[in-house]
This record gives C-alpha cells, sequence and structure tokens, in this order.
C-alpha cells in the first residue's frame, strides 16, 4: 500500500502543529524542574489525555490488535469489572496522591526519603535496566509497521551501497522522537502528547464509525462464530483454551493493577508533573473516560480485520493479506502485521494517512516520554548519587539531554539484534516486572504502611527482579518454555510482597509518614488545591471530600453512574448466563449494544476533554511565564 499525496499531507500537517507546540515549550524550560516536571504546572485534562497517550503508544495499538485478533469481545466482559477496580483506585488517589504529596520528582528519589540513599541507587539502576530491555522492541515494532503500512522496500540503494530500510526507519522515527524531548524536557513532552493524544481519539473514533458502515455486525457475527470450539470470541466463558488472552490473563492484570500503581517508570514524569495532589487523583479519575475511544478501537479494529479475513465474502481481500504474511520470516511478525495489512486494504484515501499520522504520532510520544524517563532516571537516581561537586543549573540539564541520546543509541541496536519470541504483551509483562515486580511491594509498604523497613524493600526487589530475569532468560534459550509473561508477573508480585511484609515484621521498626508526606506540622503550602467551607459529611464525602469543589463531584458522580451501571450488566449478565442461558446470537447483539453505546460515549469523551485540556494548557503556559523558579528544586535529596 502506497500513500497518497492527500495522506502524506495529514501526516505532514500532524507534524506541523506537533512541531510548533514543541518549539513553543523549549521557550518556557529554563530550569532542572521544568525538564524533569513541567514544573508542576499541569492540569488534570492536560495530565490525562498526555499521559494516556504516551501510555498507548504505537506498540501498544500492535499489542491490543494482537490480543483482540485472537480473543475478539469476550475479554471485553471482564473489562466491564476492571473499570470498577479503576474507579476504586482513581476516587481514592490509590498511591497517585501520597506520592504526589511528597513532592519527589522520581520514585528512587522517594525510595531515598523513605528507605536508604544506597537503596535508592540500586532501584535507579534496576528501573533503568529493566525500562531499556523493555523499550528497546518498541522501535522495532514501529518501524516494521511503517515499512509494512506504507508499502517500503526492505532495502534500497545509496550511492551503491544496499542500505536497509529497517535501520534507516528507525533512525528517522528515534531522531524527531529525540528532537521533541532535547528542545524542551517534560514540558515539550506533555505539549507534544496533548496535540497527538486529541488527535488520536479523533481519529479513532471516526475510524471506528466508517468501519461499522462498512461491516455489518450478521457479518462480523459470522465470521467470530467460526473460532475454534473452547476459544470463542463471543462468549467469554467458552474460552478455555485461549491459552494466553483469557480471564486468568484479565485476573492477574487487575492484581497488577492496584499491585504496580506508579511501578513502571516509562511515564514517571507524569507523576510529579500535576500542579497538585489533587489535580494529579482527578486525572486518574478522569483517565477512566479518557480510556473508552481507544477501547472501542482497539477492540473493533481486529474484530474487522478477523472477519476479512475469515468471512468468504472477503476472500479476494483475505488471499492478498495472507500472500504478504507468508513473505514475513516469523510467526510473531505475521502475527503483528495482520490487522494493519488489513486496514491497507480497506480504509480508503484520506483514512489510510490519517491512520498512518496515528501511528506515528503515538509512536513520537511514547518514545519522546520513555526517552525522557529513562535518561532521567539514569542521571538523578544512577549517576548524582555518587557526585559530590553540585551541577549549575544549566550543566544538570545537559547531562540530562545527553542521556537521552545514550538511550536512544542502545533501543536502537537493541531494535536491531535482539530475536522476539512471544506475543508483546506478553514480552512487556515479563521484562517490566524485572522491576515492577519487586517495586509494588516496596512503593505500597513505603507510602501507607509505617512499620516497612529498608531490609524489607531490599528483599522484595531482589525477589521480584530475579524471578522475572530468569523467564526472560529462559524465553531466549527455549521458546517453547510453557509458562508465559503474565504468569511470571504474579509469581514475581507474590513473592516480592512475601518477602516485604515477612522481613519488616521480623525487624519490627516505624517511620514517620507524616514528615514524608509533608502532612500536620510538616506541611507545605499549596496554593493550587482547591478548599471548600465547611464540614463535609455523608454523601458529599463519598463524592470527594473537602478539597472537592462542586464541578470535581459532578465528574465523580457521573463516573461512578457509568462504572455500576457496567458492574451491574456484567452481575446479572453473568447469573443470567448460568441460570437462563445465552446463545452466540443473543452475546452478539450485547456487543453491539456495547459498541455502539460507548462510541456515543467516545464522541462526547473527544469534545470534553479537548475543550478542558486547552484549558489546561493555558493555564500551565501562564503559570510558567510567572513561576518563580527554584534551582535547588532539582530532584536531589
Amino acid at each position: 500500500m502506497n500513500l497518497t499525496f492527500i495522506d502524506w499531507g495529514i501526516v505532514v500537517i500532524l507534524m506541523a502543529i506537533m512541531s510548533s507546540g514543541i518549539i513553543f515549550g523549549k521557550s518556557q524550560m529554563k530550569s532542572v524542574a521544568d525538564y524533569l516536571s513541567a514544573n508542576r504546572t499541569a492540569g488534570r485534562y492536560l495530565v490525562s489525555v498526555s499521559e494516556g497517550i504516551a501510555m498507548l503508544g504505537a506498540i501498544s495499538i500492535i499489542a491490543f490488535f494482537e490480543m483482540y485478533y485472537h480473543s475478539g469481545f469476550t475479554l471485553m466482559w471482564w473489562d466491564l469489572t476492571m473499570i470498577f477496580f479503576i474507579l476504586i483506585a482513581s476516587a481514592s488517589g490509590w498511591v497517585i496522591y501520597r506520592f504526589r504529596e511528597t513532592r519527589c520528582m522520581t520514585m528512587a528519589q522517594f525510595f531515598e526519603i523513605r528507605y536508604s540513599k544506597k537503596f535508592r541507587i540500586f532501584t535507579g539502576i534496576l528501573a533503568f535496566v529493566s525500562g531499556l530491555i523493555n523499550f528497546g522492541i518498541f522501535p522495532a515494532v514501529g518501524a516494521r509497521f511503517f515499512i509494512i503500512f506504507c508499502g517500503f522496500p526492505e532495502s534500497f540503494l545509496f550511492l551503491g551501497i544496499t542500505m536497509s530500510t529497517y535501520a534507516l526507519t528507525m533512525i528517522i522515527l528515534l531522531t524527531i522522537s529525540l528532537i521533541f524531548v532535547f528542545l524542551g524536557g517534560q514540558i515539550s513532552v506533555i505539549i507534544g502528547d496533548f496535540i497527538q493524544g486529541t488527535f488520536v481519539n479523533l481519529i479513532f473514533v471516526v475510524i471506528v464509525i466508517f468501519l461499522l458502515f462498512k461491516f455489518d455486525f450478521n457479518t462480523i457475527y459470522e465470521a467470530l462464530k467460526t473460532a475454534p470450539e473452547g476459544s470463542s470470541m463471543i462468549n467469554p466463558f467458552k474460552t478455555n483454551n485461549a491459552s494466553d488472552f483469557n480471564f486468568w490473563f484479565f485476573l492477574i492484570g487487575v492484581i497488577g493493577f492496584f499491585y504496580n500503581s506508579l511501578s513502571w517508570q516509562g511515564t514517571q514524569a507524569y507523576n510529579s508533573s500535576a500542579e497538585s495532589a489533587h489535580e494529579a487523583k482527578m486525572g486518574r479519575v478522569l483517565s477512566i473516560w479518557r480510556q473508552i475511544p481507544q477501547k472501542v478501537f482497539y477492540v473493533i479494529v481486529p474484530v474487522v480485520a478477523y472477519t476479512v479475513i475469515k468471512h468468504p465474502d472477503f476472500l479476494n481481500i483475505s488471499n492478498g493479506v495472507n500472500d504478504m504474511l507468508n513473505n514475513l520470516p516469523t510467526d510473531k511478525l505475521q502475527s503483528q502485521a495482520t490487522v494493519p495489512l488489513v486496514l491497507t486494504k480497506i480504509l480508503p484515501v484520506g483514512l489510510i494517512g490519517a491512520f498512518a499520522s496515528v501511528m506515528l504520532g503515538a509512536f513520537i510520544s511514547t518514545h519522546d516520554t520513555y526517552l525522557h524517563s529513562w535518561g532521567s532516571i539514569f542521571i538523578q537516581d544512577v549517576i548524582l548519587p555518587f557526585r559530590k561537586k553540585k551541577l549549575t543549573n544549566k550543566q544538570h540539564i545537559m547531562i540530562l539531554r545527553l542521556s537521552t541520546v545514550g538511550v536512544a543509541i542502545f533501543i536502537f541496536l537493541f531494535s536491531l539484534l535482539f530475536k522476539q519470541t512471544e506475543y508483546i504483551a506478553m514480552f512487556m509483562a515479563a521484562t517490566g516486572a524485572i522491576f515492577v515486580g519487586g517495586a509494588g511491594a516496596v512503593i505500597i509498604g513505603g507510602l501507607y504502611w509505617k512499620k516497612g523497613t529498608t531490609l524489607g524493600a531490599w528483599a522484595a526487589l531482589i525477589t521480584g527482579s530475579v524471578i522475572a530475569t530468569s523467564q526472560v532468560v529462559i524465553k531466549q534459550i527455549s521458546p517453547d518454555f510453557p509458562i508465559n509473561g503474565q504468569w511470571i508477573w504474579l509469581i514475581a508480585m507474590v513473592g516480592a510482597t512475601l518477602s516485604y511484609v515477612i522481613i519488616s515484621l521480623v525487624q519490627n521498626r516505624e517511620v514517620n509518614l507524616d514528615k514524608m508526606l509533608n502532612r500536620g506540622k510538616y506541611k507545605i503550602i499549596d496554593e493550587s488545591t482547591i478548599k471548600t467551607k465547611g464540614k463535609i459529611t455523608g454523601f458529599k464525602k463519598l463524592l470527594g471530600g473537602e478539597e472537592f469543589s462542586n464541578h470535581d463531584r459532578m465528574i465523580y458522580f457521573g463516573t461512578y453512574t457509568y462504572i455500576f451501571i457496567w458492574l451491574a450488566t456484567f452481575v446479572v449478565g453473568t447469573i443470567y448466563y448460568f441460570t437462563v442461558g445465552l446463545n452466540d446470537l443473543q452475546w452478539m447483539k450485547f456487543w453491539k449494544f456495547w459498541t455502539y453505546t460507548n462510541l456515543i460515549l467516545a464522541i462526547i469523551v473527544v469534545v470534553w476533554f479537548t475543550i478542558g485540556g486547552l484549558g489546561d494548557l493555558k493555564n500551565m503556559f501562564k503559570k510558567l511565564n510567572n513561576i518563580q523558579r527554584n534551582e535547588e528544586d532539582n530532584g536531589e535529596y
């Protein structure tokens, strides 16, 4: 598939808008706090949209395509309960509220305050290494997508020398991402990610609407019901033979959601960029709504792709796609390429360019964020703790920038040399667990349990790391190793938690959490925190507490209503299935209802978050123009 002039024009327009925002961000970046945390000036919508697209990324879109191509609608049934768990965490400010209260710029800085300097260095190294390995396949997956989607040749001649298109594509994409973060640090990252996030959600909605006009649900149903026995793509209770993306995959994800809150450091700068702990908490609540356009997109697109491949009405298209897939060297590349190749055959001119722009924006948003995060962690938590002489503001910013260059070079080489042996989602779970497998116990225990000890933290992190690392190594030696990355993640979480709790109880010591959290007599006044007058009780307390405005409570009330409607649907539907029964056609009618309901909500969310985000962006610029920079506020303890 070759992109037309119109398609390339859409790509160029998006890049031009993003670049203008990045250049403006560069003019505002004047201190280390600006580079690391946008000087804590981001509002709730800005944080939610920007962090959302940074966590999504091109590689995650491909991973979701893989996942839902094999599972269809079934995982969404369990996801109806997942949003309830997300609500519990978001409404309570689980982890993020207390972390923001510490005013730390990196997680390892918090570890030094809570545990020790040596532990900070160790966690900085471990997070950095885990992140680099996990990040290592991102350029490869992104580059492969653009080569396949745009129809680029595998190689070309330049001055008589045969050049690899794969390597050159990675270099170009990484260079663009590097320039964005190099110029303005977290300020530029937030601006760029917001522009990308807004555009991506809009195009997601447009593509879904197009596909639902082009493919009716009766045709989709006919294709999905051809799935093998025990691997249903319609009935969530008939997936016993689905070995990877099944109920257990979801359940472990729920456990990990709570356990690993803020553990993953790829987007760590967003943990400290909100203008207050309250805004950070509200950003998490809004993330429930922000995910709706993405959720509809990454379910419907793979389901339609499956329909094209399996339904006899589309035999001409599926034969062409299969011929192209057979030319790819490995089954994993074929798995990653299936949905994008189908899209090249069914999307019209304009939408092809829009989707290419989405993937480019998603690639850049993840890469600039991750380059910033891993580069910052390396300097802040690995290098600076060893330095005795203090850096000037200018020197500090320069080495932070140079570290991002080093990260970019490493992931380029890693992508060239590494052999991927499992699904993207499984690889990310396993490599991420090298750090997060033990970090969850250390973070939660450190923020909420006054008896958590430094020795317990050491034991937890080492236990989780050893378990996760063993799986990564074994998979390279024996790709058929029967335990996948998701199960290894669970084993690492359990082992680390037991280590932390048992050793801490044996030592039986306590720390002053109020001092660490800047509470009580240690409180630091935060003028951006909203305060209400009078005593808050009853229903109002449920909707937030003393720092919540009426607007905040409206958001909470709407969120509670949305969550509990779907939760009630899950409960009633499950009971009905096991008492009365539901056939595949009835399930398909439900999935049609689910799709159109969430599509309508997605349209509302795109408008709502665009307006809110633009307002936050304006406020951030105003604060950055007027804020008094403090050179001592540089992330060092």
